[in-house]
Parts: C-alpha cells; sequence; structure tokens
C-alpha cells in the first residue's frame, strides 16, 4: 500500500514571547496548541514566528513553548535567517517535517535582482532608481519522503496588499500625508508581492528544470486570492501560458477541492477570503485525497485590529492536505 501523509499550513499571526509580545505566549499556546494536534500534520509549513532576543543570535523559544510536549517538538525542522546568521525578528517561515530535511535552501534575491523603482512623492525626489527588495525571503526544504521519494517543500509569505513606506509621505502608521504617497505606497507593495511570486516561480522551474516528474508543494500566505496576479505568477496556468508542453509545469490549487462554502482561511471586514493556499505540481495533485481548512472558530481581523489585535488566537485558518504518495 503506498504511504499516506499530511501537509499543513498554517500563518501563526506574529508567535512572539517576550517584553515585545502583545499576549503573553502561555496564553497563545493554550489555543494554538490543540489547532496543531487536530492538524496531524506530517510536514507542516509555518508563517510569522517571531524571533526572541538573546545574547548572540536570536532564537525561536516562542515556538518552542508552542512545540513542546507534543511529536512536533521532535521533527526536523528549518527556519528563515537573517543575513548576520539566526532567525529574523519578526516573521520568520519554518517547515516541520517528520522525515529527514536533506537539503536547505533560502532564496532572498537570488534568482531575481530587486527591481529598480524611482521615489516619487518623496520631498526633494531625484531622477536615480533605487532597488526595491521583498520583505522577507522564501524557504525551500528537500525533504526525504518513505520509499525515498524527495518532495520539495516551499514556504512562502507574500507581502500583504498594504502600502509600503515612502520616505517623508506617513503622518502615522495608518495615515498618509498626500494620496500620491498612499499611491506609490501602494504601487510598491504590489511590485514587491508579485515579484516575489515571480521569484518562488523562478524556483520551481529550476526544479522541473532538474526532474521534470518533482513532487512540489508550495505553501503559505499569499496575501490574495487564486484569481489575483501574484498565486496567478506562481501557477502558471495552461490557459495562461497557451503552451500544450507547458502544462506539466503548472501548479494547482489542492484547497479548490475544499468546498465553496468552506473555501477561505481570512473573514476581512465580513468578506470570506481564501489568502492561504497550497499549490501542489501535477504528480503531487494526482495523489490528493482530502483536504480541509480549519475555519471554524475563525474571528473576524477587523474586530480584532479594532481590539488592539488583543486574541491568542491567529486571523489565519489552517489548511491541511492528505496524500497518497505515487509509485
Amino acid at each position: 500500500m503506498n504511504a499516506r501523509i499530511r501537509l499543513a499550513t498554517f500563518n501563526l499571526e506574529n508567535l512572539d514571547d517576550g517584553p515585545g509580545a502583545t499576549i503573553p505566549v502561555a496564553d497563545r499556546v493554550a489555543v494554538l496548541r490543540p489547532q496543531l494536534a487536530r492538524l496531524s500534520a506530517d510536514i507542516l509549513f509555518l508563517q510569522e514566528v517571531n524571533g526572541q532576543p538573546v545574547r548572540g543570535p536570536r532564537t525561536l523559544a516562542a515556538l518552542d513553548a508552542l512545540l513542546d510536549g507534543t511529536d512536533l517538538a521532535g521533527f526536523h525542522r528549518v527556519a528563515t535567517e537573517s543575513p548576520s546568521g539566526g532567525p529574523m525578528d519578526k516573521q520568520n517561515l519554518v517547515i516541520l517535517s517528520r522525515w529527514p530535511i536533506r537539503t536547505r535552501r533560502q532564496v532572498w534575491h537570488d534568482l531575481l535582482p530587486p527591481p529598480l523603482v524611482p521615489d516619487i512623492a518623496t520631498p526633494h525626489a531625484d531622477a536615480a532608481l533605487r532597488p526595491l527588495r521583498w520583505d522577507r525571503p522564501i524557504l525551500h526544504a528537500a525533504i526525504e519522503l518513505p520509499g525515498g521519494v524527495l518532495l520539495h517543500a516551499i514556504n512562502l509569505h507574500l507581502r500583504a496588499p498594504l502600502a509600503a513606506y515612502v520616505d517623508g509621505q506617513k503622518l502615522g502608521p495608518f495615515a498618509w500625508r498626500s494620496s500620491a504617497g498612499w499611491a506609490e505606497g501602494f504601487w510598491r507593495a504590489a511590485v514587491q508581492r508579485s515579484g516575489q511570486a515571480f521569484e518562488a516561480r523562478l524556483l520551481v522551474d529550476e526544479i522541473l528544470d532538474t526532474d521534470a516528474a518533482a513532487l512540489i508543494a508550495v505553501c503559505g500566505d499569499f496575501n490574495c486570492e487564486a484569481a489575483e496576479m501574484p498565486a496567478r505568477i506562481l501557477m502558471a496556468a495552461h490557459e495562461d501560458t497557451g503552451n500544450n508542453a507547458l502544462a506539466g509545469r503548472s501548479l494547482a490549487p489542492v484547497e479548490a477541492v475544499v468546498p465553496a462554502e468552506r473555501r477561505y482561511s481570512v473573514i476581512h471586514a465580513g468578506r470570506h477570503l481564501l489568502l492561504d493556499h497550497m499549490l501542489a505540481s501535477r504528480r503531487l495533485l494526482g495523489g490528493v485525497v482530502l483536504a480541509e481548512i480549519h475555519n471554524a472558530a475563525l474571528g473576524d481581523e477587523m474586530i480584532g485590529y479594532a481590539n488592539a489585535g488583543a486574541t491568542p488566537d491567529s486571523f489565519h485558518a489552517p489548511l491541511v492536505v492528505e496524500i497518497v504518495l505515487p509509485d
């Protein structure tokens, strides 16, 4: 009988500990740990895991507290790193695996240089073009599954559709000096979000160039729905490329098998949105036997933010997929 595996992705919503944490980590553990147990994941993709300061490189102490005493505590682990080493202070990506992780790679402008953009609304703007970097890297792990086959697990967290910083144009966290300044920031954010999706697509193509039948899962918080540009860039669907020879290189959204009335991972001002995705290569897609989005207890993020985000829960619902491995 072919082995079954469970993959899950979950944005933990700024999991933190220590002075900077809005809510004590113990309160968050009490709510999040049962959610992780319900996932029963063999491979887990996590987003928004904050690093905690200590002497030397930061640690992932908050994540350790969450996983303590669970099977996940003994899983193999890889995480994103800052340029100086160790976890970043905010929003690290983490992959946990029941099986050995053979290789780990962090992709951050390794396949696509930062686009050069002008300063428009900035006071005293000049004509110079300056690099616009992504907020976060992409995390890629090659995991050896039962039977020796490799799964290429790619964890991704694209920028939210909120205006990026523009020098001299902010009056406060959500207040702008001019409409042009806000528009420039919103445009910059769109460039970052789509650009990082493009770099992730280049990573997928690089893997497929080596193995056309590779098992690939691209999971995480895309901050967009499947019909929006970043997801379309990643999927490279046949209806977009128009080339039959490229059909096998497309990725498909596994969550499409979830009933439509349950197909959402975020509630924003009453709107049910699917912003968290799992895209699968064609060979991996053939083994999908189950997909669920655990959104029964999901709260509205706008209400939560109005309460200063004071909730131990996450405003994202986890997505779990069960797959029968191909021969």
